[in-house]
């Protein structure tokens, strides 16, 4: 108990420096913002898929510049909630955040670049909380928010994730709606929205009315559902493995550290990370899937239906997206959740296939982090670093023309032989030919098919697995347009 509460202490002391000085903390100092990584802000309800998101979060951290983690509400869970609908206390946040600066120390062997548990603890805030949707009370979270949202001093975007209610992120629109009314648009364009559902109403009655017009980027997901509570009903064997109780067990749970011991499991495997896709979205690991949402990554894979507003691909063409609010009353994956007929289960699975195509390798990512958190540099493994030579991102070829894809000087930091995969990732792209042929050398050369059309996309992905344990991967997307002959 005394070794905790001087951790607890030490944490909130650098908490208080970081709040004076408006830096991250390292362990040797003030540091600067990093400005290579995307700008994440995370609204939670607490529920128990939440805590286990965030531990996967917060081993993720190294990934995000963290501008925010703030406590909201839901119309699953609200102070004043009963039963199930029970708030959980905001404290968890702190709590998680303490068993993280319990292994900092040795992540930061791992990668320089997580930040301090002082840093985290200076952008937890406590958001609108108090009903369902609630969205009067100017909270520090809401406040935090906006606050983003308005510096000018950064240009980048800000993902702002809903893992629960969007009722704290409607507060924090409303402050700069009724305050900088000038700078409505400016704060648009620069907004990220990844809404896990609509929890509440306020998106419908508040965002939608007044934001969406202003061509705010929004992703509004369903698929996520696949790595929610319903993931043994819909994930497919050969990924369910990866879930289970012995793999759990074996790469988490067990002998990882306080931060993966507080992970709460069902019966020791995967319980539920409804939420995690918010964040594996802006993962920066080469799919460049935060330039588009309908091309698709760890994040799953979107279609605009409206404004600037994206869901999840129709399970059939007569499937329609709903005109009104997107949740649980509504939710495809819950029709499709418990289907007997064969045909039926065949289209939940490809309606699915967005998230779980990757889930492999993203639990071997999650594998690989538990491991950072107890073992040293060389007794872990870390991610092949995909380069391309002489091989440009974007391509402009013409049907007919050979293009040449070359990774040959991709590296891997830990000296393992690495495997390599160039496939066509068909349905991001829109090509409507046959899928081109895939490759499993690190230089290949592929045809423009000549019934391609200007204006095509065509989307290859190299994808690079390492042979550490747990093997990692890493990717890069090459997208080539075509063009006149």
């Amino acid at each position: 108990m005394k070794t905790r509460i001087a951790v607890t202490a030490s944490i909130l002391l650098t908490a208080a420096v970081a709040i004076l000085v408006g830096c991250k903390v390292s362990s040797v100092g003030v540091e600067p913002p990093d400005t290579s990584r995307p700008r994440v802000i995370v609204t939670t309800d607490g529920e128990a898929d939440d805590r286990c998101s965030m531990v996967r979060f917060l081993l993720t951290a190294n990934e995000f510049d963290i501008e925010g983690i703030v406590n909201s509400s839901s119309e699953f869970h609200w102070v004043g909630g009963q039963g199930w609908n029970a708030f959980h206390p905001v404290s968890w946040v702190g709590e998680q955040i303490d068993l993280y600066g319990q292994v900092y120390d040795n992540l930061l062997l791992h990668d320089a670049r997580y930040p301090s548990p002082g840093y985290l603890l200076s952008k937890w805030k406590v958001g609108n909380i108090t009903g369902i949707g609630e969205d009067d009370i100017r909270t520090e979270g809401a406040e935090l928010i906006a606050n983003v949202l308005l510096d000018d001093s950064d240009p980048r975007p800000v993902w702002v994730q809903a893992w629960g209610g969007t009722n704290t992120i409607a507060r924090a629109l409303r402050i700069i709606q009724e305050e900088h009314p000038a700078r409505m648009q400016e704060v648009a364009d620069k907004l990220r929205l990844y809404l896990i559902w609509e929890q509440d109403e306020t998106y419908l009655n508040y965002i939608r009315p007044n934001w969406e017009q202003l061509n705010v980027q929004t992703i509004i997901s369903d698929q996520f559902d696949s790595l929610a509570y319903i993931w043994p009903k819909v994930l497919p064997e050969q990924v369910k493995k990866y879930f289970e109780a012995e793999w759990m067990e074996q790469h988490i749970l067990k002998d990882h550290g306080p931060l993966c011991a507080a992970y709460e499991s069902l019966n020791g495997a995967f319980h539920a990370e409804g939420d995690t896709p918010a964040f594996l979205h802006t993962i920066p690991n080469g799919l460049r899937s935060m330039e588009s949402p309908g091309w698709g990554g760890w994040g799953g894979r979107y279609v605009k239906v409206r404004n600037n507003v994206w869901m999840d691909p129709p399970p059939a063409a007569d499937w329609k997206h709903p005109e009104g609010r997107w949740f649980i009353d509504n939710s495809w994956s819950k029709k499709l959740e418990n289907v007997t007929d064969p045909e039926e289960q065949q289209m939940r699975t490809r309606y699915f296939k967005p998230i779980w195509r990757w889930l492999d390798q993203v639990q071997n990512d999650f594998a690989a982090r538990a491991d950072w958190s107890v073992k040293d540099y060389a007794s872990a493994n870390h991610h092949p670093v995909v380069r391309l030579r002489n091989t440009p991102l974007d391509i402009a070829a013409a049907p007919g023309e050979v293009v040449t894809l070359d990774a040959t000087t991709t590296t891997d930091p830990d000296g393992d032989s690495l495997s390599f995969r160039w496939w066509n990732y068909f349905e991001a792209g829109t090509y409507a030919g046959s899928p081109l042929a895939e490759s499993f050398q690190p230089k290949t050369e592929i045809t423009i098919p000549q019934d391609a059309q200007t204006g095509d996309e065509i989307h290859m992905i190299c994808e690079v697995k390492d042979a550490g344990y747990p093997p990692l991967t890493r990717y890069q997307r090459v997208v080539i347009r075509v063009k006149k002959p």
